[in-house]
């Protein structure tokens, strides 16, 4: 009968965890394994009768342990994504920007081109690498 209501004590814990964990709840639960590990080897070298005590003292604290080391990381994915969100944000709105500046030189200047080198006075054809730029007829 004790092993009926375990299995279904688990089944129904278990049950409950159908949904994808976050990083603090797995912290919680690797801890909490680790813990009640740890605290059931200590807890049979001090003493034979006190495995199961030193089991559920180390899994308690472990699990604390995993919670504050899950919540931690949960907080730096979030931040991460935050970053990725702006510079997402950032890198479409420089697109836009180089588009608007396309059509507006294409707008002034027609169909003859729009090349910077020809206006302005400070360019230096010395520098120039690329070999696109070393068959430009200027």
């Amino acid at each position: 009968m004790k092993r009926l209501i375990g299995v279904l004590s688990l089944t129904i814990l278990l049950g409950g965890c159908a949904a994808p964990m976050t990083a603090r709840e797995k912290g919680a639960l690797g801890g909490g394994a680790l813990g009640a590990g740890a605290g059931a080897i200590i807890g049979s070298a001090v003493g034979h009768h006190n495995t199961g005590k030193g089991a559920l003292i180390g899994g308690a604290l472990g699990a604390l342990g995993g919670v504050a080391v899950g919540d931690q990381m949960e907080g730096q994915n979030q931040r991460q994504n935050a970053q990725s969100a702006d510079l997402e944000q950032q890198r479409l709105e420089i697109e836009r920007q180089r588009r608007e500046l396309d059509d507006m030189r294409r707008d002034r200047y027609g169909d003859r081109g729009y090349d910077s080198r020809r206006s302005d006075p400070n360019y230096d054809s010395r520098y120039d690498r690329s070999s696109s730029d070393r068959d430009y007829q200027y």
